[in-house]
């Protein structure tokens, strides 16, 4: 694979012959995050919530250096069940920063308590998490006819993402900035980023196409 092929078409062919996202390159286990779970819908509040801490965790990082600690984040923080994380003491966000296996943010850390009981209080009012994300689904007209690598790297953030991070900061959120709820709608399935010619793409057009929204 030359250098190029990436920046002109965004889409790379892997050792098994199909056709990708330039951006999981050939490691194996981004390739598995790219196929089996970027971008297909996602109604469970528990991934969810444990998306936004993550993504919180990754600022100022790459998403691969949260993904090879995930399993790690998930043991630590009791499985982002938000209940339980809400209860949190001080003694706990000691033991967390003793944790050489995550990410070691006193703040990143008070960010996913404090989230988890503002999840809560979001649950209460609207039913679940996935009810209240699902409706800041983006509006057809708000999409690109085509999803390309230009597109792609060109619009970090859209007007849904900043609505969304602004609704969720009027309700106490942290680390919840429109880049970061964009990068969530992408993995969480609210909108199908994967490049027209991605293996993925055309399958999660069909997934979302009989996908019963959450209300």
């Amino acid at each position: 694979m030359t250098e190029d092929v990436p920046v002109k078409t965004g889409l790379i062919k892997g050792d098994d012959g199909a056709t990708r996202c330039f951006w999981p390159g050939a490691l194996p286990e981004y390739i598995r995050y790219h196929d089996n779970e970027w971008g297909r819908p996602v109604t469970d509040d528990t991934r969810l919530f444990e998306k936004i801490c993550l993504e919180g965790f990754q600022s100022g990082l790459s998403w691969l250096t949260i993904l090879r600690k995930r399993a790690n984040f998930r043991e630590a923080f009791d499985g982002f069940d938000y209940h339980k994380i809400a209860r949190y003491t001080d003694k706990d966000v000691e033991r967390l920063l003793g944790n050489a296996g995550i990410i070691r943010h006193r703040g990143k850390i008070n960010s996913a308590i404090n989230n988890a009981n503002r999840a809560i209080e979001l649950v209460k009012e609207t039913g679940s998490l996935a009810a209240y994300f699902w409706s800041f689904e983006p509006p057809a007209d708000e999409r690109p006819k085509i999803v390309d690598y230009a597109t792609l790297v060109a619009n970090p953030t859209s007007p849904t993402s900043t609505r969304l991070s602004k609704d969720l900061k009027k309700r106490g959120w942290s680390f919840v900035g429109p880049t970061t709820m964009y990068a969530h709608m992408q993995a969480m399935g609210l909108v199908n980023d994967h490049i027209e010619g991605c293996k993925c793409r055309q399958e999660i057009e069909t997934i979302r196409a009989s996908f019963k929204r959450p209300k």
